[in-house]
């Protein structure tokens, strides 16, 4: 497993209509592998490999190209920055985080946070809006507007590192699927069905891409790739884990977006057994994926999400497995070579 390119992927900056970075990076990597690559208006990148069978399907797998972050709202006389979250940030995760500000330069920043000698009990004991968190660059409020102007993109800043036999990072959502999208792209050997990787955006703020990209290719199955919740945690009772890290790819049944079809789940299920490939099944109770913006194009289009089982979600210390991550690669490729002997 190449721990380069998936610390390339969380690396590399990309909120929300602000993806043009990743989309690149995307392109490099699979250009040895697509026979064709084009884009929509939205700023999805299909990379496309055709089959071989004589009635071809088409197979749209996706995975989103956005992380959440902020732009700027406000710059205060002093230089401090006020930022507006694109995506679902949890608060509790931001105070005292560093920040990359991508004005005319890229600046270092930290969120700030008054200091402790100075707080009532009763302040300590609250979490901080977002509203009231602002972004120091160490600059004076004049240079600082020459510099950063109202929407400039904010993202945090932390370093992709090992953890033991696992991987920990901010932006493992998703570029942890998009790592297993280029390398089932990469990996496998042939198919009878169109395959199109798709490279998606927006996801974070509503599956808008995953829509746009589905009502524009018109796939005949849509398999969305992204993370999901394990909560085998401290705290947490055994019932409400999700999934569990090192347990394998989890497979998943339905979430808040979409419930995925049961000849799919099943099909995956076949060839995880098949070919002993660890995995679980997955119910989320709360969240979505890519496969709901698939599943309400046009009259609707058979959807699964294959997930990758990852602590502390939406936050910069986002941990998934390594051997989960490479059986979500093995399923996946399993899947695209295989994908014709599955009846609609």
């Amino acid at each position: 497993m190449s721990l380069e390119l998936l610390a390339r992927l969380c690396r590399t900056p990309g909120i929300p209509g602000r993806e043009e970075q990743m989309r690149q990076l995307i392109r490099q990597e699979l250009s040895a592998y697509a026979e064709d690559f084009f884009e929509d208006q939205m700023g999805n990148l299909f990379a496309v490999r055709k089959g071989s069978g004589p009635s071809p399907r088409t197979i749209m797998i996706a995975a989103h190209m956005d992380e959440i972050g902020f732009v700027v709202r406000y710059i205060s006389k002093e230089g401090f920055i006020y930022f507006h979250p694109v995506g679902g940030f949890d608060p509790r995760t931001l105070v005292a985080q560093r920040v990359k500000v991508y004005g005319r330069e890229v600046l270092d920043g930290v969120i700030g946070i008054k200091p402790t000698h100075l707080t009532t009990p009763e302040e300590r004991s609250k979490v901080i809006p977002l509203s009231d968190l602002f972004v120091d660059v160490g600059l004076p409020g004049e240079e600082v507007r020459q510099l950063v102007q109202v929407g400039d993109m904010i993202t945090l800043e932390r370093e992709f590192i090992p953890l033991g036999q696992c991987v920990t990072s901010k932006t493992l959502d998703d570029r942890v699927g998009l790592y297993v999208m280029i390398e089932a792209f990469r990996r496998f050997q042939a198919s009878a069905d169109d395959i199109y990787a798709v490279a998606t955006v927006q996801e974070e703020v509503g599956l808008r891409g995953a829509q746009t990209a589905a009502f524009g290719l018109e796939p005949d199955i849509g398999i969305a790739i992204d993370i999901t919740i394990a909560a085998d945690i401290p705290g947490m009772e055994e019932k409400d884990y999700c999934t569990r890290l090192g347990e394998g790819v989890a497979i998943k049944v339905l979430d808040s977006y979409s419930i995925s079809d049961q000849r799919l789940v099943h099909f995956f299920r076949q060839l995880a057994e098949e070919n002993n490939i660890p995995y679980q099944m997955e119910v989320l109770p709360r969240g979505g994926t890519d496969a709901g913006g698939m599943q309400r194009s046009r009259e609707g289009i058979p959807v699964c999400t294959i997930s990758i089982p990852t602590r502390y979600t939406h936050s910069a210390v986002e941990t998934a497995h390594q051997e989960d991550i490479e059986a979500a690669i093995a399923l996946m490729t399993l899947f695209l070579e295989n994908s014709s002997a599955l009846q609609l």
